[in-house]
């Protein structure tokens, strides 16, 4: 097999999917998918006669096992449009390919990203780095738009001012905001790619960027469905445990069986004193929570 062809994904490239207000995010084009995986994690040629129902499992097998090797085989490239304070947060993922709009060369277009009235919120009191879940009222939202769109507008004209003055470009762009849109054509093996989707589909995530992830996430169900399936399962719907917690599992599902095992006992016998956890209380609530919720903290 030379090549590997997916239909669902030839569907679907150069389609753009729209993200925020003028954002969107293109499949420009796609290297091999779950066949070009299985291929070559058994270093064969062709389809063989596995079923496909096999070939899922080997691709569980592997991504549940971290031999992510054959996973680096299937390469996605996109166009996407997105606001600068957007773009230097995804840069910090430096296992991808990048080529982005230069404003030393191209004058920079009057298009800027403004946060819809439920994305505005006060600092969060317990996330130092996030807002609230709770967002402003329909006034204030109203007035801080209002400010951020004549910032924006401000600066352009600013920028404007400074080429029509013969200032070269690449020093005429300093004027322009953190919410200009810019593009680029960003590459990333799906190693790498499942990789950033954990991270930046992550609640804790800055909420623009989870949504340039949640249209990411779906165009790569389309190049490989039984991967993305497995990292759904094993990782992005999946919690991990640090050894001290294992052991407070374990405690706790002993204390449990000794308990189940004296309710059976018409005469319980005096049992061992439970021993105490090694767990801090903070740990502890970490632990309640990672439980309750189901999300990696």
């Amino acid at each position: 097999m030379a090549h590997c062809i997916v239909p669902e994904a030839e569907a679907i490239l150069d389609k753009e999917f729209p993200v925020l207000d003028k954002g969107f995010v293109r499949l420009v084009d796609y290297l091999g998918g779950d066949h070009r995986i299985v291929q070559a994690a058994r270093v064969s040629y062709g389809e063989g006669t596995k079923s496909y129902r096999e070939d899922a499992a080997l691709i569980d097998y592997l991504w549940r096992h971290e031999h992510t090797s054959p996973f680096e085989q299937v390469v996605l490239t996109f166009h996407v449009k997105l606001p600068i304070f957007v773009a230097r947060q995804w840069i910090r993922h430096r296992t991808a390919r990048v080529n982005e709009i230069s404003g030393r060369y191209s004058i920079m277009r009057d298009e800027f990203f403004l946060p819809a009235p439920d994305a505005l919120a006060p600092q969060s009191k317990d996330n130092k780095q996030g807002r609230s879940d709770m967002p402003f009222d329909e006034q204030t939202a109203s007035k801080i738009q209002d400010i951020l769109k004549k910032g924006a507008h401000l600066s352009y004209e600013r920028y404007s001012e400074l080429i029509d003055l013969g200032l070269a470009r690449e020093v005429a762009r300093i004027a322009l905001p953190l919410s200009l849109y810019t593009e680029w054509y960003w590459q990333m093996d799906l190693h790498n790619l499942f990789r950033f989707l954990m991270l930046r589909l992550d609640p804790h995530a800055q909420r623009e960027i989870r949504e340039y992830a949640k249209v990411i996430l779906e165009i790569t169900r389309k190049v490989a469905p039984a991967a993305t399936a497995s990292f759904e399962r094993h990782t992005l719907e999946a919690v991990r445990f640090s050894g001290p917690e294992m052991r407070e599992l374990r405690r706790r599902l002993k204390q449990a069986e000794a308990l189940g095992e004296a309710a059976e006992c018409v005469e319980p016998g005096p049992g061992k004193e439970d021993q105490p956890s090694e767990l801090s209380k903070k740990e502890l609530e970490r632990l309640e929570e990672k439980l309750k919720t189901g999300r990696q903290l």
